[in-house]
């Protein structure tokens, strides 16, 4: 699947998730949906970046997102155009920070996981 195919569905499954889900589970899925986003915007931006670099940075990202919440920046841009609280949140909530590096831990394990697959099928076969 394509990256951008990828994004599109963590985007969607991430709006599902805010808009239908209710609880914990669904605040800590959306915060990993997140970093997923960040990260695969990262890869679409540097496609021959190391995954580990671009997880760490899409953690870096989501985390000052997060912290960006401590003031009333994205509270009043998100009353100006209500869409701006998907995107930016409005209250911090320090337990997403842990979900994001949960999310970046995942998306570099995923990604390495790929590069091996990948790796293995371009060896030719000795058979």
């Amino acid at each position: 699947m394509r990256w951008a195919g990828v994004l599109a569905l963590v985007v969607a499954t991430g709006l599902v998730t805010a808009l239908l889900g209710d609880g914990w589970w669904a605040d800590a899925l959306g915060s990993v949906l997140y970093t997923a986003a960040v990260f695969v915007g990262l890869v679409l931006l540097r496609p021959g970046a190391r995954g580990w670099v671009l997880a760490t940075l899409a953690c870096a990202v989501a985390a000052a997102v997060e912290l960006a919440q401590l003031t009333p920046v994205p509270a009043a841009l998100a009353e100006a155009w209500p869409p701006v609280r998907l995107l930016l949140g409005t209250s911090f909530d320090p337990r997403d920070l842990a979900a994001y590096a949960v999310g970046a831990g995942v998306v570099g394990a995923l990604d390495a996981l790929a590069a091996r697959v990948s790796a293995r099928r371009a060896r030719p076969s000795h058979g």
